[in-house]
């Protein structure tokens, strides 16, 4: 009888072993390492498509540019939706499957996708309503006619990018980033390729960017429910006898929405820079800045997509070990990242610092922003290294389910602090040059409010966690 019960209990702790989650036992620095890969490289190749979308654009006319860089807020807000949902369902996912409440964390994955296709169907109603936006910026009828042909494609089809979205969430709580790399490739590759044909061979100008885009982002959404629904994985996606449930939106949410209006909050940021540019120092260069503020968000994304590959893979680890109640893999994972990320912004300062003008001058068609926008190249990247720390932090905040704490950080560099800074350096010295000192400043605030919020976080929650394994 004691054979029996010894023999049934390895048999049940095997199979045990068996299910558990490399995200509890893979060494934690490979498995960053094996995690973020594919993700960096997917976002290399979705921010390359976003900076080649540019410099065909900017190849049309410099109106066009200027139109596709006014309607970029308007395209963060949609990811900041798509995103910041897709982020609330990452979280609740991975910490059921840390928890071992597999079903639940089905319920989340279901839960996310329905609120995901509710949210491209808002953004397509509101597509009909845009005019007033380039208005804020602009009184030139080209200008504004150009924004609204390619805004209101991009808004009318927004489905494929949040579904996409959604999808590769769902992978990456599981640690199958090599197939959510799939999804996020396929669509950027298809959008580079048809891109130059659209505008200019086909002769669709700033329409056919924007039809460009909505195609890659559809084949993406396509192979990403392929890779979901095509596999066995641990998360199941499901529809049958489908209810939304209040509880489980309410969780994904309270990570959620935090993320939503942190990641909104820099389409807000960036409006009104526009607005202070093309307003407040309209007469001393303002309105070409704007310009010049669409090629460099395009552009740091370069920098910026590596280190949100890396953070994102972290998050769920970290959200992982948390909730396998696992203290010194999640402050492992959690140093790891940190010096990675610094790593990277390490090396995008470099870049900025030494190349700003072979950078900008590939969108200059005229030669009008070059000068303007290797000064604003050169200051901006001076905050990079600090941004590496925020953005660790505020991912950190995510995973452990303190959403709250990331959007206050978000909210204090980007509205409390950079745009007022912004305000009244335009106003105190009335150059744009001016201007550009105000992400520094804002990045600086947002860091020091960070390490004091996780090192009460730490104190509270996480010290008192089980030592568990440090591997």
């Amino acid at each position: 009888m004691e054979d029996f019960n010894e023999n049934t209990f390895k048999k049940q702790e095997e199979e045990m072993r068996a299910r558990q989650n490399k995200m509890g036992h893979m060494p934690v620095g490979k498995l960053i390492f094996s995690m973020s890969v594919p993700m960096v490289i997917s976002m290399l190749v979705q921010a390359l498509y976003n900076v080649v979308d540019s410099y065909f654009v900017a190849k049309f006319s410099n109106d066009a540019l200027n139109a596709v860089s006014l309607a970029y807020p308007i395209q963060m807000l949609m990811i900041a939706v798509g995103v910041g949902t897709s982020v609330g369902m990452n979280s609740y996912i991975s910490r059921k499957l840390g928890a071992g409440e597999n079903e639940r964390a089905d319920k989340g994955a279901s839960n996310g996708i329905f609120l995901l296709a509710v949210s491209a169907l808002a953004f397509a109603a509101l597509g009909f309503f845009i005019t007033p936006f380039f208005r804020l910026f602009s009184d030139k009828q080209n200008l504004i006619g150009l924004g609204v042909d390619y805004l209101s494609i991009c808004m009318w089809f927004s489905l494929g990018v949040f579904i996409q979205l959604g999808c590769e969430r769902i992978l990456q709580s599981m640690g199958k980033t090599g197939l959510s790399m799939v999804t996020q490739l396929v669509g950027a590759v298809v959008n580079i390729i048809l891109d130059p044909i659209m505008i200019f061979t086909l002769g669709m100008g700033i329409k056919g960017a924007a039809i460009a885009t909505v195609i890659g982002q559809w084949i993406g959404m396509g192979v990403a429910l392929l890779l979901v629904f095509g596999k066995d994985h641990e998360v199941k996606l499901s529809f049958k006898k489908f209810r939304p449930c209040k509880e489980t939106i309410a969780d994904i949410y309270r990570v959620g929405l935090p993320s939503i209006i942190m990641q909104a909050i820099t389409s807000v940021m960036i409006t009104g820079m526009n607005m202070i540019l093309a307003r407040v120092l309209a007469d001393v260069g303002g309105e070409s800045a704007t310009s010049i503020v669409g090629v460099y968000f395009k552009v740091q994304s370069m920098i910026f997509m590596p280190l949100f590959g890396v953070t994102n893979a972290s998050m769920s680890i970290l959200a992982y070990n948390f909730g396998a109640r696992n203290r010194l893999r999640l402050m492992k994972a959690w140093k790891i990242t940190l010096i990675t990320a610094v790593c990277i912004m390490a090396v995008g300062t470099a870049i900025f610092q030494l190349f700003p003008k072979e950078i900008i001058g590939m969108f200059d068609r005229d030669g009008t922003i070059t000068s303007g926008g290797v000064a604003a190249f050169r200051i901006i990247s001076l905050s990079f290294i600090l941004a590496a720390a925020s953005i660790t932090n505020s991912v950190t905040f995510g995973a452990l389910g303190k959403g709250v704490n990331s959007m206050i950080m978000s909210i204090l560099r980007q509205l409390v602090v950079l745009l007022p800074a912004a305000l009244i350096l335009a106003l105190a010295f009335h150059n744009v040059e001016a201007v550009w000192w105000s992400f520094f400043i804002a990045e600086f605030a947002a860091l020091i409010y960070g390490f004091i919020m996780l090192s009460r976080l730490y104190k509270k929650e996480i010290a008192s966690l089980p030592d568990g394994a440090a591997v």
